[in-house]
């Protein structure tokens, strides 16, 4: 199966006016099922459709895999980077999460910085990690 036939998992959420979507797929060349050894990618869109410019402080994930085992992880930034979005603009990241299952999910939320100094957290909805044709 080429990487453009690979299933891709998708959410996405809006919290005061800032908009985060994911896509997410199985990566193969990264993975190791033999060894439980699963590795997923997700590219993330932070849009700030708010009339407010907007940073990114920090972030918290729950990832949960397929024994229910849940992992909390929290950090500052994203990519070593706190951007900061100006309305209607938009930043872009890839990253990668590593599960012993071959089907889990993640949700989160980033703690978001308003110009005035008030803070909210914006979601990032649940999505889906899965190998292709997995049975779950």
């Amino acid at each position: 199966m080429s990487e453009a036939e690979l299933p891709v998992s998708t959410s996405e959420a809006i919290t005061e006016g800032v908009r985060v979507k994911v896509c997410a797929r199985y990566e193969p060349e990264r993975s190791a099922p033999s060894l439980s050894q699963w590795f997923f990618l997700y590219t993330i869109t932070i849009t700030n459709e708010s009339a407010e410019q907007v940073q990114l402080l920090s972030r918290r994930w729950l990832i949960i895999d397929a024994t229910g085992k849940t992992e909390e992880v929290h950090g500052p930034g994203v990519v070593g980077e706190q951007p900061t979005l100006a309305p209607g603009q938009s930043f872009e990241y890839t990253s990668g999460c590593p599960l012993t299952t071959p089907f889990g999910s993640m949700a989160g939320t980033y703690q978001m910085t308003r110009g005035d100094g008030t803070s909210f957290d914006a979601e990032i909805r649940m999505f889906q990690l899965s190998q292709p044709h997995a049975i779950h």
